[in-house]
């Protein structure tokens, strides 16, 4: 399916920022989404459910006198719509005033949206029948490899989209972008000592997505790879995070350098600008300008144009990631984060070193890969980390055996400051990812 109607889309968010303006509203937004999405999961060769819809949907922001009101529709008739500007405006007079909220000023930044290559025409040349066949076929092939004693199925997604965004501050702009993921789950092992794996595939693009043979490769590797695992005492020792670590680890940090974290002071981040928080081998970077990646877009919710944006810069915490509200509490910039009330990441990385994987591996005499977390046990406010993890045992540079039942526990400050090796290997698999890292030393609980 084609998204259509692109003008009549931009003239209704207009018009409806004219019409809040003529009655009363100081400050007007209005955004529409109009989506088409495609989504099957099959398991052990059957389809165990498919979704096929197209969905349009409207947001308002009205401010009068620093009073905020919110509204939604998925209904975009003229008439209703012109009534819930009229109703959010009726009720934002009974809204706390605050004076940092507000549209964001005029931006002259220009994006070239087009160069930023977000969406894929292939995807109109992909029937369901294609679809499915993809879901179908990347189950069968992990089911071939004899260690593998179950699945918990494999799916195939696909999403259009069309942003419009629209405001009283003169910002009229539309974006089209597209997404594909393929992914599998598995099982290996009896009853005793079952262990389970997955990998997924997503690319804005479907010629850059993994083929159904290489998911299904990887999530038999890392499946397989658990079986027969031991138990190890509990000590200090040298971990190793695999890139999937690292966007763990680094998901964590972003929500240490959100805006929103710093001003409602719930993050140890909190007056650190300009400060060391890790050694000089860190530079982390949100850039929401990288064509073709899961993370950019030229404009963020409210409008204000992407950008490249250093956090940390070897070593240096330099900016905090700030919507609008946000930055204007801190007295910053917007950083082109917004994701409506919230901050959200856009392409948010470590950035890759030198070193291989197989390289980090070897220097590690004896050690951990983390190769999964699962818990909560993050604590913003002191950076503290304590998890359930699975891994995989290093002595003298080689993987010996799998190792279950530990929780790891350590510091994200001390963390950061004790990165010995970055990886070549970043992925970027989604908005937040890095390369493999070796880091000095966490504890690890076991027997």
């Amino acid at each position: 399916m084609e998204i259509e109607n692109s003008a009549e889309l931009k003239e209704l968010a207009a018009s409806l920022v004219a019409f809040g303006k003529i009655n009363g509203a100081e400050e007007i937004e209005v955004s529409i989404v109009d989506g088409y999405e495609f989504s099957v999961d099959v398991r052990l060769g059957k389809i165990e459910n498919l979704v096929e819809a197209g969905s349009r949907y409207l947001g308002l922001r009205i401010l009068k006198d620093k009073k905020t009101a919110f509204a939604t529709s998925s209904d975009l008739s003229r008439e209703t719509l012109q009534s819930l500007v009229k109703n959010a405006i009726k009720r934002s007079s009974f809204a706390s005033q605050d004076e940092f909220s507000g549209l964001p000023a005029p931006s002259s930044r220009k994006i070239n949206i087009s160069s930023l290559r977000l969406f894929d025409p292939e995807i109109s040349t992909l029937d369901s029948e294609k679809k499915i066949s993809l879901a179908m076929e990347t189950e069968k092939i992990a089911l071939e490899d004899k260690r593998i004693t179950n699945s918990h199925g494999a799916s195939f997604q696909t999403n259009e989209i069309k942003s419009v965004l629209a405001n009283s501050n003169g910002f009229l702009e539309e974006y089209d972008q597209t997404y594909f993921g393929l992914s599998v789950g598995l099982q290996a092992g009896d009853t005793d000592s079952r262990v389970e794996g997955s990998w997924s595939s997503s690319k804005i693009h479907f010629n850059e997505l993994e083929r159904p043979e290489e998911v299904a490769k990887k999530a038999v590797e890392r499946t397989v790879r658990q079986l027969n695992p031991r138990k190890i005492r509990t000590q200090n020792v040298p971990m190793i995070f695999e890139p999937l670590m690292t966007s763990w680890i680094l998901g964590f940090l972003f929500a240490c350098v959100s805006g929103v974290s710093i001003y409602q002071k719930t993050s140890f981040l909190v007056d650190k600008l300009e400060e060391r928080i890790s050694n000089s081998s860190v530079t982390v970077i949100d850039d929401g300008l990288m064509p073709r990646m899961l993370g950019t877009r030229p404009f963020d919710a409210e409008g204000v144009p992407c950008q490249k944006t250093r956090v940390v810069r070897r070593g240096i915490l330099k900016n905090y990631l700030c919507n609008t509200y946000a930055a204007r509490k801190l007295k910053l910039k917007s950083t082109g984060n917004s994701s409506g009330t919230g901050v959200s990441p856009n392409n948010f990385y470590l950035e890759p070193g030198s070193s291989s994987p197989e390289d980090i591996i070897s220097s590690l005499d004896k050690g951990l890969i983390l190769t999964r977390t699962l818990g909560h046990g993050l604590n913003p406010v002191t950076g503290d980390i304590s998890r359930g993890a699975f891994g995989l045992w290093v002595e003298n540079g080689e993987i010996a055996y799998p190792v279950s039942e530990i929780t790891i526990s350590g510091n994200l400050g001390e963390i950061l400051n004790s990165i010995e090796l970055i990886g070549n290997d970043i992925d970027f698999l989604s908005p937040i990812s890095g390369p493999t890292i070796k880091v000095g030393e966490l504890t690890v609980a076991g027997q």
